[in-house]
C-alpha cells in the first residue's frame, strides 16, 4: 500500500478499497472541492395517491430500495432513538443487503445493529460517532468497507457537493401530518430543532417520516415541509423521551471542572473579544457548562451582552436569552427540555440546518462568526492538535460532531480538559487520532494551567498583560506524565478501519486495528 504524508504528519494510503483514491488533508483552507455540485431532489407526485402508508415495509418497497444502496437517519432523538433499530430490522427481514447507512450520527442503543453488519445487510458506515459496542466491533474491523467518519459541516458539504448520495433518508418525526410537514418541537418524542435531518430532506431521492404524531394538516410551523417528503408513517413510538432529552444539563460542583473553568473565562475576558454583541458556542460537559454558568455571572457584573449563542443549546444558553443577556440563539441540536421548549415558544431562538451552521463550502457558516468556542478533547498533543474520536487505544467511542468546523471559524477557540483522565494522560506527543489540526486550536485550558498556540501571539501578549500565567504545552505534557507516567506505545496492524475526513473532504487521519 502506497502512502502520502499530511499537513499533520500522518500517512494517508492512496487508496482504499471501498472508499477509492484519498486526498491527503493539506491545511486548513487549502482544499477547496470544485468539480462537484449536487442539486436538491426535484419530486413528482400523484395527487391521487395518499403518501400515508400503512407499514415502514410497504415505505421501503415503494421507495425502490435495493442492495448497495445507501440510506440515512438523523440522531436528534440521540441514544433513545427506535427508528434506526426499526427500519434495518424491517430492511433485513425484506432481504435487502450490502447497504451503506449514512446517519449524522449513531449511539450505544445502535448495538443491535451489529448482527446485521455481521449479516452482510450493512457493509458500509459514514457517520460523525459511533460509541458503544458498536464503535468496539467496527474498530476490531467487523465492517466489510472502512467506515467514513464526518464533522457535522462535512457532511452537510459532502451531501451538497455529490460525495454522499442518499438513496432513501428515513427521518424520525416527532410531529408529522398526513402531507409529511414536520417538526421536532410538537410530541410525546419531542427533540427540537431538526437541524442535522433538514440536509438529507432536501438531497435524498427519497425521504420517509416516521412519526409517533400523526396530526391534523397543516403541521406548522414545519422544520421540514411536505414538498421534501415522499412518505409518511406511522408508528407506536420512535423513541424513549428518557434517552432524547433528561431534563435540563444541571451544572455540577466538580472542582477540577471549575479550575478549568476559571481558566477559561479568564482567557476569555482577557482575549479582547469579551464585549457587548460578541458570539460564542459552548457545549454540554461539565467542564464546558460550568463555563457557561460563570460566563453568565461576569456578564450580569459587567454589564456585557451577547448577540448570538451557536450549536447545541442546553438550558443554560436559554436562560441567558430569557434574561436578556443573549439577543438569539441559532439551533442545530437541542439538547434537553428547556431547548426543546424555548425552541417551540421563543421567536428569538432560530431553528438551523447543519449546512448554514458549518458547511465550509458555503458563504458564510454561522461558525465563521463565533467569536469563540469551547470544546473538549479526549487527547491533546504538543503540536496543539486534538483528538476526540478513540480511546488511547485506538478504539472508537466518541463523536467529531462540530469539533472541526467551530476551531477554525472561531476567532478563538479554546480546548477544556483535565491534565490526567482515568490515570492517563491527556497531553501527549502525538495524539492517537487526529480529528482536529493545531493550526485551528488557539487556547488549552486545563486544571493546571493555560497553554497558547505560539503562532497566537496577540493572545500571549494579551493574556500576559492581564497577569495570566501562560505554560508551555510542552511543559503541561510533562506535568501530565509526571501523575501518571508515559503510557505504552499502542502497535496497530495495517488494517485501516475508519478514515477521519476533514470538514473539506480530505483525510486527516486513519483509525488502525490493533495489532
Amino acid at each position: 500500500m502506497n502512502y502520502n504524508k499530511n499537513a499533520v504528519g500522518r500517512d494517508i494510503p492512496e487508496y482504499l478499497e471501498g472508499i477509492g483514491e484519498l486526498v491527503p488533508f493539506k491545511g486548513e483552507g487549502k482544499y477547496l472541492r470544485t468539480d462537484k455540485k449536487a442539486s436538491p431532489k426535484i419530486r413528482y407526485g400523484n395527487r391521487d395517491e395518499s403518501k400515508l402508508l400503512g407499514s415502514i415495509e410497504e415505505a421501503v418497497k415503494k421507495s425502490g430500495l435495493k442492495d448497495g444502496m445507501t440510506i440515512s437517519f438523523h440522531h436528534h432523538l440521540r441514544n433513545g432513538d427506535y427508528v434506526v433499530n426499526m427500519v434495518m430490522q424491517v430492511i433485513a427481514d425484506m432481504g435487502i443487503k450490502d447497504l451503506t447507512l449514512a446517519p449524522s450520527s449513531l449511539s450505544p442503543c445502535h448495538d443491535k445493529l451489529i448482527p446485521l453488519i455481521e449479516a452482510g445487510v450493512i457493509t458500509g458506515i459514514q457517520s460523525s460517532g459511533l460509541r458503544g459496542e458498536l464503535g468496539e466491533k467496527i474498530s476490531q474491523g467487523i465492517l466489510k468497507k472502512p467506515c467514513i467518519i464526518r464533522s457535522h459541516g462535512g457532511r452537510a458539504r459532502a451531501i451538497e457537493d455529490g460525495e454522499l448520495h442518499i438513496d432513501v433518508a428515513f427521518l424520525a418525526a416527532p410531529s408529522c401530518d398526513e402531507y409529511g410537514n414536520i417538526n421536532g418541537r410538537e410530541g410525546k418524542s419531542a427533540c427540537g430543532s431538526l437541524g442535522y435531518a433538514i440536509v438529507d430532506a432536501q438531497y435524498a431521492d427519497c425521504v420517509i417520516a416516521i412519526t409517533d404524531n400523526l396530526v391534523p394538516f397543516p403541521n406548522i410551523p414545519a422544520s421540514i415541509g411536505m414538498m421534501y417528503v415522499d412518505y409518511v408513517v406511522q408508528v407506536d413510538a420512535i423513541g424513549d423521551p428518557k434517552g432524547i432529552v433528561s431534563g435540563s444539563i444541571r451544572f455540577n460542583d466538580n472542582p477540577r471542572d471549575l479550575l478549568i473553568a476559571n481558566n477559561a473565562v479568564k482567557a476569555i475576558k482577557a482575549s479582547g473579544l469579551y464585549k457587548d454583541g460578541f458570539r460564542f458556542q459552548t457545549g454540554a460537559a461539565g467542564s464546558t457548562l460550568a463555563v457557561a454558568k460563570l460566563l453568565r455571572e461576569e456578564m450580569k457584573r459587567d454589564g456585557i451582552k451577547a448577540s448570538m449563542a451557536l450549536g447545541g443549546i442546553t438550558g443554560y444558553m436559554v436562560t441567558m436569552l430569557e434574561e436578556g443577556l443573549i439577543d438569539g440563539i441559532y439551533d442545530t441540536q437541542s439538547f434537553d427540555l428547556d431547548a426543546v421548549r424555548s425552541i417551540r415558544e421563543n421567536a428569538k431562538h432560530f431553528e438551523q440546518t447543519a449546512s448554514s451552521y458549518a458547511n465550509p463550502n458555503n458563504p458564510t457558516p454561522a461558525v465563521n462568526t463565533l467569536d469563540f468556542v469551547l470544546l473538549g478533547a479526549l487527547e491533546i498533543d504538543t503540536d496543539f492538535n486534538v483528538n476526540v474520536m478513540t480511546r488511547s487505544d485506538g478504539v472508537i467511542n466518541q463523536a467529531v460532531g462540530g469539533h472541526q468546523d467551530t476551531a477554525p471559524g472561531a476567532k478563538m477557540s479554546l480546548i477544556l480538559a483535565p491534565l490526567v483522565r482515568s490515570r492517563n494522560p491527556i497531553i501527549m506527543d502525538k495524539v492517537t487520532t487526529v480529528c482536529t489540526p493545531g493550526e485551528s486550536v488557539d487556547v488549552v485550558c486545563t486544571d493546571y494551567g493555560i497553554s497558547v498556540n505560539p503562532k497566537r501571539k496577540d493572545l500571549i501578549e494579551k493574556f500576559k498583560e492581564a497577569g495570566i500565567e501562560v505554560k508551555d504545552i510542552k511543559e503541561l505534557q510533562q506535568m501530565a506524565e509526571k501523575l501518571t507516567g508515559k503510557p505504552e506505545e499502542i502497535k496497530f496492524s495495517e488494517e485501516v478501519v475508519a478514515v477521519v475526513e476533514y470538514r473539506d473532504g480530505s483525510i486527516i487521519d486513519v483509525i488502525k486495528k490493533e495489532a
